[in-house]
Formats: C-alpha cells, structure tokens, sequence
C-alpha cells in the first residue's frame, strides 16, 4: 500500500468518526475573504508567499519542537505572507482541525485580510464542515483522491459554505479536471503524491498551461531565496513554501526575504 493509500484509508476512519459526533464545533468565522484577489499577481508585482504550518512530513519527519502554532503563524503574517496554510492531519503531519482556529485567532491579531488554508485530504462535505467551523477561509481539494463527477460536488459545496477551493494538479490531465469544474485557483505539486519523487520541471510545464484568468500557485520543493527567484520569472502568482519556515526559530526574517525574493 502506497503513502497515499495508507493517509485516505486513514482519512476514511476520521470521517466517520466525525460522522459520528453529537455536536457541531463552535463556528469561529468573520467575514468572507476573496482568496483569489488576494492571491492574484498584477504584473509587475511580487510573487505571493504561502506559508505553511507542518509539524511533521512522512517525508521529512519532524519538522519543529515548539507545540503552539499561533506565534508562527503570527510571525508569517508579520513577515509578509499573504496566505497561511495548515496542515489538519494528525497521524501522518501532526496537525489538528484545533490548530486551524488557533491560527486563524493569531492571524487576525496581526493581519485582517491574511486568509487561512485548511490543507486536508477532503473526501467528503463533513470536512468542509469542519473547515469553515474552525476558521478557514479556503480548504485544499486534490484532484487525484477523488473521482472529476466527485472534485465537482465537493468545489460546488465548498463554495456554498464560503469556502474558496484550492485545487491541486500535477500535470495536464489532472489540470483538464480542475478547469472543468470551475477552478478558480490552481495549486501544481511538483512532488507526485504517489511515489514522492519531485519534478520541477514538470510542475513549471504545468503552471505555464493554467489559463492566464486562474491562480496559479507553486506547491512543493521550494527551499531558498534563489528557488523563489526563479518561480517568480515565471506565470505563476503565487508560491508555497513549509518545510524550510518550519525549520526556522524565528520564521519571520526569512519569511520577509522570500517575499523580497518573489519580487
């Protein structure tokens, strides 16, 4: 059984059990924020910084000791981030739908129109329910988990909660899916979701085949000031980078020269 096998057989478990739940969690949302304007790069403009909270990655293992992601997050505010994406898996990335609301309380302190990205294996609406509760403004959606008739009914009920979809690709077919059902902002992973192995060139290919009047974000890989540089030269509006800011002390320096960089 592959990563991936084993991460949406675990993610099955968890949806039943939420299923299953009394209560709905206590919504923590304010107003509505428009991801995609926020996001979309005007030429001339620099490039916009995702920042991610991971605490650990099957791939890296883990990734930080400190156990409160809010002064983090707060920090990638501070330095400039235009988005903060988190991780809402537990076995596999150390991640909670709690740790959603405890960024999207810290964000708010320092930035009001800095949106929150729930990053989960979404396979089913009770997800997206959890999502929009606990204070996102956009959730992930990956198009290689779920069937093209599947992806549509979870963008169409994501945007019904005021949930804008971040659709993931990784190359031309799975791209041919997301435009079909109406993706607004495109996420291309240049790490294959099966095997691991990254292949920047091919994320590049792809980015460059997302119509002009889409976002267009580069997810994975991304380690140092000079990477950012040269996905900037690039049609890509965005770039997300988790690994290298988790692995900072103080995340908020570096945060502030990969903006500087995208520029």
């Amino acid at each position: 059984m592959s990563l991936l096998e084993r991460i949406l057989a675990s993610k099955r478990v968890e949806i039943e059990a939420l299923k299953s739940l009394d209560e709905e969690p206590a919504t923590v949302r304010r107003g509505v924020l428009d991801v995609a304007r926020i996001l979309r790069r005007a030429p001339g403009e620099p490039l916009r910084l995702l920042a991610e909270i991971k605490r650990r990655s099957p791939s890296a293992g883990e990734l930080t000791n400190a156990t409160d992601v809010g002064p983090r997050a707060e920090a990638y505010a501070r330095g400039g981030a235009s988005l903060i994406s988190v991780l809402c898996d537990a076995p596999f990335f150390g991640g909670s739908w709690d740790d959603v609301t405890r960024v999207r309380t810290c964000v708010d302190h320092v930035a009001r129109e800095v949106p929150v990205l729930a990053k989960e294996y979404v396979l089913d609406e009770v997800q997206l329910d959890r999502a929009r509760a606990k204070g996102a403004d956009a959730v992930l959606l990956i198009v290689r988990i779920v069937s093209p008739a599947r992806l549509r009914e979870l963008h169409d009920a994501a945007r019904a909660r005021d949930l804008q979809p971040l659709v993931e690709v990784t190359d031309e077919k799975e791209l041919a899916v997301a435009l079909d059902c109406g993706a607004r902002i495109i996420g291309v992973n240049a790490r294959d979701l099966d095997t691991l192995a990254m292949d920047a060139a091919r994320a590049a290919r792809v980015l460059a085949a997302i119509p002009a009047d889409r976002v267009r974000i580069h997810l994975s890989g991304v380690k140092s000031e000079d990477d950012v540089r040269a996905i900037a030269r690039g049609p890509v509006d965005a770039v997300l980078v988790g690994e290298t800011l988790m692995r900072a002390v103080d995340p908020e320096p570096l945060v502030r020269r990969l903006v500087a960089a995208g520029a």
